[in-house]
């Protein structure tokens, strides 16, 4: 029986490249089924992770609610820093990893909307009292008088629903020549961030302004609770007159607060620091002694995941109410 002829050498080397090339392309094919089968196993775990710590989140608000009930019904006539529950950072039982939630009072900050009056957002005006208080609060923090009022009037058109601007305010057609064009919002303001879009407002304005300037989903001018206040809040009553109360006095004021709180709000005006001070009637009113917005900022720490929550409650009526809920880092 004849033999197999053997092929040419140069056939059995296209042979063996042909056996290389596929090897080969077998090779990167599964390598690239396998990181993909990795990738598609990590994002499933991680998906599953940020479901249970937002679950822990959601049950951490639940438990701040009734909190805040139960801090109302102990005394429903006033709200003060008893207890020590103020922007007190509270451990969370976490399974496998770790979680802390804070309560503050959500109220003592300038609320962005009382800029404008009204509670229909198809018809918002600006309000001359709220500009007045934004103005002299950028004043107190060391911002030129003449930019505060600039932002000031600013802030107040890129809320107000008409497009005419204020003096020296900014409507639709100075943002229109902006390099990149866009328009006033014309609503109420969301989020504190959205201030970084009003004309004249910096990188390092925004900075200075935002541990004081707060998005309440109400026209209401800021119901600034004096049993909760902090001697080093002391700008949000000065700015209510600038002109006529300093921030030493009212920091004096705060710190002289009885260990009950105040009784009422001529009892806080008519404290030593304050008394005979010219404050206008309707910005004296304007204070209170029960807090009627409380903020709760939830932190969980699940593996690698990290679920971040601030939520807002409506305390003004029983029982309390969620407002407001936003995920992620504070802007």
């Amino acid at each position: 029986m004849a033999s197999p002829v053997a092929p040419p050498p140069r056939e059995r080397g296209a042979a063996l490249l042909t056996v290389l090339l596929l090897v080969a392309v077998m090779s990167v094919v599964t390598a690239t089924l396998l990181e993909r089968l990795t990738i598609a196993t990590r994002l499933t775990g991680n998906v599953g992770a940020l479901d249970q710590a937002r679950a822990y989140t959601l049950s951490a608000e639940a438990l701040a609610a009734a909190r805040i009930g139960d801090l109302i019904a102990a005394d429903p006539e006033r709200t003060t820093l008893a207890g020590g529950w103020n922007d007190t950072p509270v451990p969370l039982p976490v399974a496998g990893g770790s979680g802390t939630a804070r309560v503050t009072d959500g109220g003592n900050c300038f609320n962005l909307n009382s800029l404008v009056s009204g509670d229909d957002q198809a018809a918002l005006a600006a309000r001359p009292g709220g500009i007045a208080q934004f103005r002299g609060l950028m004043q107190i923090l060391g911002i030129d008088s003449a930019l505060a009022t600039s932002i000031a009037a600013a802030a107040a058109d890129w809320i107000d629903t008409d497009d005419r601007p204020l003096p020296d305010g900014a409507e639709d057609d100075t943002y229109a020549r902006a390099a990149i064009p866009y328009r006033t919002a014309n609503r109420f303001v969301a989020d504190p961030s959205e201030l970084r879009a009003v004309r004249g407002v910096t990188p390092a304005i925004y900075a200075t302004l935002r541990p004081w300037v707060c998005a309440l989903p109400t026209s209401d001018l800021s119901p600034i609770n004096v049993n909760t206040l902090r001697p080093e809040q002391a700008p949000l009553i000065a700015m209510l007159a600038p002109e006529q109360l300093s921030i030493g006095e009212a920091r004096r004021a705060i710190a002289a607060r009885p260990l009950r709180g105040y009784d009422s709000i001529d009892d806080f005006w008519n404290s030593g620091a304050l008394k005979g001070v010219g404050v206008a009637p309707a910005n004296r009113a304007q204070l209170a002694i029960k807090t009627q917005w409380f903020a709760v900022e939830t932190n969980i720490l699940l593996g690698d995941m990290t679920s971040r929550e601030t939520a807002l409650f409506d305390a003004r009526e029983a029982p309390v109410r969620l407002a407001r809920r936003q995920w992620g880092d504070a802007s």
